[in-house]
């Protein structure tokens, strides 16, 4: 019995050992086909913490170059699309928002499966994950890969203008006081901007949402840095789609700028962003995109995204004690999650476009 039982453990020691070889091998050779190749382009929104931190590390530890393609969604979507009309295809990976994710890059099949990529022990071990597994939102569960879990705010409000007993709840958004002194991000384009004004559409209904984007004369802007500018410097002391990397420089400079994660009247909402990853078919560079997709889930490339961006992630081994605690989710406290599959691909689309409509009625374009 004794011998028996040996004899089992030396024979599954020596599967285990074999399996760990195997992907040793896999992973080896695509690192050597990924330095021949020397790049991976990667489409993502403009973080800082990619050009400053990202980008640095994984350039440093594997030797590879990042070509990083960055913009609004919808406009580097749309370069994809017309440079593929002609065959040609310059992107290997997409760090992109749940809109564009699930609503074009996954149902015009302009991504392959993500999930053979994947290899590294550590980024395929469910317990190294909150839900157990990685989490492919689509019903599928190989093409769009959820990294990130966060309490996301409903807005930001510079504190030497506003008073946190000012903004409670939405409808305090009605106050004459903030007559032309709140910014958004355009949401008469897919983005940030219109899935935030999508969910308010939801829950709080049209007249709402006239009266604040239209009769609040709110301002709409497409760039990043202009509405995170108005927001320091108080030009629009409100701000519904500011971001919180981009605010921690200004925090560091002085600027009292405060998030705002509870309002009474809507739901307390978890996110996926800052990003859903992509592999985009017909890859220029397959093996450095494979490193890259590997690299970013891992424990270092997850943690320092988090560092930079402020975002809880979903790796069971990611330090947090470095995130605003109001960014964690709770555990035994029930939100409403904004990258939910089916509410992407219905709820929140119908909900944009009829709030869309509403706003061009009243000349928004």
């Amino acid at each position: 019995m004794m011998v028996r039982r040996l004899l089992l453990v030396l024979s599954l020691a020596t599967t285990a050992a074999a399996q760990q070889k195997g992907w040793e091998k896999e992973w080896n050779e695509t690192l050597a086909a990924a330095k021949k190749e020397g790049r991976v382009a990667v489409a993502g929104s403009p973080d800082p913490v990619m050009r400053n931190e990202i980008i640095p590390k994984f350039t440093s530890r594997f030797g590879i170059q990042v070509e990083f393609i960055a913009g609004r969604a919808v406009q580097y979507i749309a370069k994809v699309k017309t440079e593929r009309s002609a065959g040609i295809y310059s992107v290997d990976l997409f760090m992109t928002g749940v809109d564009s994710t699930v609503n074009t890059l996954y149902p015009e099949k302009l991504i392959d499966p993500l999930r053979p990529l994947m290899i590294l022990p550590e980024v395929i071990d469910g317990a190294k994950w909150k839900t157990g597994k990685l989490w492919f939102i689509e019903p599928e569960e190989r093409y769009i890969l959820r990294v990130f879990r966060s309490v996301s705010g409903h807005l930001f409000y510079n504190a030497e203008h506003v008073k946190a007993e000012e903004v409670r709840a939405a409808k305090d958004l009605l106050n004459p006081k903030w007559r032309g002194k709140i910014s958004t991000d355009d949401p008469m384009v897919n983005g940030t901007g219109a899935n935030n004004a999508a969910m308010l559409y939801s829950e709080l209904g049209a007249d709402f949402v006239k009266r604040l984007f239209i009769d609040q004369n709110m301002v709409f802007s497409r760039d990043r840095r202009q509405y995170t500018d108005w927001l320091a410097r108080g030009t629009y002391p409100i701000c519904l789609s500011c971001r919180e990397d981009d605010l921690k420089a200004l925090r560091k400079d002085g600027f009292k700028l405060v998030e705002v994660f509870d309002l009474s009247d809507v739901s307390t909402r978890v996110n996926g962003s800052p990003w859903l990853l992509t592999y985009a078919n017909k890859a220029p560079h397959p093996n450095a995109a494979r490193v890259f997709a590997n690299w970013i889930a891992s424990k270092e490339g997850l943690e320092i995204y988090s560092r930079g961006y402020g975002a809880a992630t979903l790796r069971t081994d990611v330090e947090e004690s470095f995130l605003d605690r109001a960014t964690v989710p709770r555990p035994g406290v029930k939100y409403f999650d904004d990258t939910e599959w089916s509410w992407t691909i219905t709820g929140r689309k119908s909900a944009r476009e009829n709030m869309q409509q509403l706003l061009r009625e009243h000349g928004k374009k």
